[in-house]
């Protein structure tokens, strides 16, 4: 299953949220995997600040429990001073429908 979703950064935070993701924590990549995630894929529009998420997952309700796991928990913690989160600070993302796809 592919999942594709949006986030927003704040402005001025396009270059710390790269240098963030590209030393990800090992744990947080273990927890991807383990959940069913890969060929994680994060693209962002710079006019916008806008982050465009892919994700190819192998089951919803297996990929939905990794957002209760601590090192989940801790990521959003972290990443929540350079992005729109919720009160919880998970990350605000909107689910996008997929209109197309090619193999």
């Amino acid at each position: 299953m592919i999942k594709g979703f949006k986030m927003k950064l704040f402005p001025g935070q396009e270059a710390e949220y790269e240098r963030r993701h590209n030393l990800l924590w090992p744990e947080m990549k273990d927890m991807i995997h383990e959940h069913g995630g890969k060929n994680y894929t994060i693209f962002l529009d710079k006019e916008t600040l806008t982050l465009f998420g892919y994700i190819e997952i192998e089951d919803e309700e297996l990929w939905a429990k990794g957002a209760d796991t601590a090192i989940n928990r801790k990521w959003w913690d972290f990443m929540a001073d350079i992005m729109e989160t919720n009160p919880d600070n998970s990350p605000v993302a909107i689910d996008l429908k997929n209109v197309f796809h090619l193999d």
